[in-house]
């Protein structure tokens, strides 16, 4: 009886013995959650490669810090690391999602080469002189490699595996590797070592459509342990609709940004669909216009449309872009979302302007093929604007109305359009039209019809490139021309006089050149003069070389040179 006892008592000890360790033991999800909620519902097996966080975490070797632990503040010399999680959601369903890692570290801290942390030397407006230290270093985990020995640190075998015992990959320059990544989402973690960054994708063939978050742990090597840096997390968004937005763009127009277009100028139109794992590379993609005037709709493989709206007020526009996107047989329909996905409220959710959907295809088409949309729509308005600029007249200005020191010359232009221009600009820069010398500003006040001329003053002989811009609230119309100012008998005074020189087939290179480039890039570009071409006659010799193109913005211009006088600016 006494035996029975004894062995019943020895049995309930055993097992207390045997409780107390397993009830005490971390997992995955107990360290990556941060004692947060975690759903009930399991997504285990949907990532390849990743394990369930239901595996047990090796808390002595990977301390765990619950938020609000003291020792946060001495984790790292200097201040604290900052970790940048991100993503390039959202993530058409089937393609993947990439993540990338940055750590910032405190002001004046850089890594080096080698992956050790170092202390920068050129580092200014510091209350420390970094460049006199005796000790370049923060964290010399090369040194600690050389110097550890036989002893129990972290760069020995026994000590270079994850918190889930799993043995660190021997790739080139693991030893450089210094920390140590835990990403999670889903119920899965994934794991992996690296320097300063690290970047992890995942397929979301699987996944339910909504947010989900992505967490990421980080450690840093130490002598016998390793050391928890900081943590991060972000939220990206699968979706069964094409993640897209539209660029448009218009010559002579003002302010693109607010939907606002030119009337009898056409306005390109851009489709940008949002694919960065390229998952849609094979498919065969179409896109459905429909501006809204009246035009109808029409289907076209192409994602640049140009549309001319010739009349004012306002129109919806709408585009529908399908993708047939070649797939293995078999139900690849993703699950609903799950409304018991924790999102929390201090995490932004990415997105994209303008996106939104039409319902999905239910499963595969014949062929094993999987159908996607996407939808953009936008208001737009359009308005009467400037539509071009023409110099008709250029003369020297003599007698009383010119300063005596310098050249003057009258420039007298006309503009195309619906509309009258509130403001003039003249941008004169040298002979190549790149580097820009002066410019100027004037209001523009007249009520009839766009005539007016523009006076300015040379003080010095050369070639200049001169840019003329007429704008209003909505339009920029620009014409440049080439002139030549020479000195003569030595005086500026002397009487000039203006000579224009049609060069048709110039003009029409010119513009054509100038329009695409605009298109493009929507920055100046020079013209193509020779300036050995300048006469070298006495008096003032003017080249004219007339071309259209979208140089400097007016709200850049400053200081205005012109003279105000009646009927002239």
């Amino acid at each position: 009886m006494k035996w029975s006892c004894f062995l019943c008592l020895l049995g309930c000890f055993l097992v207390v013995e045997e409780a107390v360790p397993a009830a005490a033991s971390k997992q995955f999800r107990d360290v990556m959650t941060r004692g947060r909620a975690a759903s009930h519902i399991t997504f285990h097996g949907r990532l390849r490669d990743w394990s369930s966080d239901h595996n047990n975490w090796n808390e002595k070797l990977y301390p765990y810090w619950k938020d609000g632990d003291a020792r946060w503040q001495n984790c790292w010399k200097g201040g604290r690391v900052v970790a940048s999680l991100t993503s390039d959601s959202p993530a058409l369903v089937g393609s993947n999602v990439t993540f990338s890692v940055n750590l910032k570290f405190p002001r004046c801290q850089k890594e080096d080469n080698d992956s050790n942390i170092v202390y920068d030397r050129n580092c200014k407006n510091s209350s420390l002189d970094y460049s006199s230290l005796s000790d370049q270093y923060v964290y010399n985990w090369t040194q600690w490699i050389d110097d550890c020995g036989g002893q129990n640190c972290t760069h020995n075998n026994s000590h270079n595996v994850f918190p889930d015992g799993r043995p660190f990959p021997h790739n080139r320059g693991w030893r450089t590797k210094n920390f140590v990544y835990m990403f999670h989402t889903l119920g899965q973690y994934y794991q992996k070592t690296g320097g300063s960054s690290a970047i992890v994708s995942i397929n979301t063939t699987n996944l339910t459509l909504g947010s989900h978050i992505m967490e990421v742990s980080i450690y840093r090597r130490g002598f016998r342990s390793y050391v928890p840096v900081t943590t991060a997390r972000t939220v990206y968004v699968v979706t069964d609709t094409i993640p897209l937005y539209v660029n448009m763009t218009q010559k002579n127009d003002r302010n693109a940004s607010d939907h606002i277009f030119i009337k009898d100028i056409p306005i390109t139109f851009d489709v940008v669909i949002h694919d960065p794992s390229s998952y849609l590379n094979h498919s065969i993609i179409s896109y459905r216009w429909d501006f809204g005037d009246g035009s109808g709709s029409f289907v076209s493989s192409d994602p640049v449309s140009v549309h001319t709206y010739t009349l004012v007020g306002n129109f919806s526009l709408n585009l529908t872009v399908e993708a047939i996107i070649p797939a293995p047989c078999g139900p690849v329909t993703p699950p609903p979302p799950s409304p018991t996905s924790p999102v929390p409220p201090n995490v932004t959710t990415p997105r994209l302007d303008s996106l939104m959907g039409l319902p999905a295809g239910e499963g595969p088409a014949e062929g094993c093929q999987i159908i996607r949309y996407g939808q953009y729509q936008s208001s737009l308005s359009i308005a009467e604007g400037i539509l071009g600029i023409n110099i008709i007249q250029m003369t020297s200005v003599q007698g009383a109305a010119a300063q005596m020191e310098n050249s003057v010359v009258d420039f007298v232009v006309t503009c195309q359009g619906g509309s009258l221009p509130t403001d003039a600009c003249t941008i004169v820069a040298d002979p190549t039209c790149q580097v820009l010398q002066t410019e100027a500003c004037d209001p523009v006040d007249i009520t009839d019809q766009c005539l007016l001329t523009i006076r300015r003053a040379f003080n010095e002989s050369g070639t200049y490139c001169v840019n003329i811009t007429l704008g209003d609230a909505t339009s920029l119309a620009l014409t440049s021309t080439l002139i030549s100012i020479s000195e003569g008998a030595g005086s500026f005074s002397r009487t000039a006089e203006g000579v224009l020189i049609a060069c048709g087939f110039l003009v029409a290179f010119a513009a054509v050149l100038t329009f695409f480039l605009y298109k493009r890039y929507k920055q100046y570009r020079p013209i193509d003069w020779n300036t050995e071409q300048a006469a070298k006659s006495a008096g003032l010799n003017v080249y004219f070389n007339h071309f259209k193109a979208v140089l400097f913005p007016a709200n850049n211009e400053k200081d205005p040179l012109l003279k105000n006088k009646l009927g002239i600016i």
